[in-house]
């Protein structure tokens, strides 16, 4: 890699590091992008060199997520872990980069909708008129429902429910916790979320048929 391919990494670091560190602060919606450039010691027309507009660096957050559940999950793999412990600890590492980084949480929980818009600076963004689900699906849900598909293949899972169906129960346990009012941290609510899940959707020798 050459100095200016190395430097324009560097740049691009500083924007997101200022940008989870104003978001943190601010919160998304208070924000500007000029906040960002000035934390991240830049120019703002710096900023549209690597991002559209303010939504489409929050994407390239959110795939940060993508990132560490992935490397996650291929140490889980080199393990020999189950499909049923490779969700489990996909489920925690999600709740965790949520509860840590909240200003992600409405890009995340759009993602199981279709439509909303959560608006940026600048540039139109080229995935504008698109759901977010579009967008998340391929990062973060396909992801669960890849291990499904393995877990049901393996006798694992059971087999009786469409792995879709299972994907966007697991997406949507965040979005419960997000709004649960019961005398649990983020992460212990969908900790126990996930396991009464993974005990529904385990494959036993005599499963109930769903239909």
């Amino acid at each position: 890699m050459g100095r200016r391919e190395r430097k324009k990494l560097q740049s691009r670091r500083m924007i997101l590091e200022a940008a989870i560190s104003e978001f943190s602060k601010k919160g998304y919606k208070d924000t500007s992008v000029a906040d960002i450039m000035s934390t991240a010691d830049l120019g703002i027309g710096t900023f549209y060199n690597y991002f559209n507009s303010k939504e489409d660096l929050l994407f390239s957050l959110l795939g940060r997520l993508s990132e560490m559940i992935r490397m996650a999950l291929a140490e889980a793999r080199a393990a020999e872990r189950t499909s049923l412990e490779l969700l489990e600890l996909g489920a925690r590492v999600t709740a965790k980069f949520l509860d840590e980084n909240r200003f992600v949480m409405p890009l995340f929980l759009s993602g199981s909708h279709h439509g909303g818009h959560l608006g940026g600076e600048g540039a139109p963004h080229p995935h504008a008129g698109k759901p977010p689900s579009s967008r998340m699906t391929p990062q973060i849900k396909q992801v669960f429902a890849e291990i499904i598909r393995e877990g049901q293949e393996a006798g694992e899972i059971r087999d009786d429910v469409p792995v879709d169906l299972i994907a966007e129960m697991f997406h949507s346990l965040y979005q419960a916790a997000a709004f649960s009012h019961l005398d649990l941290t983020y992460q212990e609510n969908i900790a126990l979320k996930t396991r009464l899940l993974l005990d529904g959707i385990r494959k036993r020798d005599e499963q109930p048929v769903c239909g």
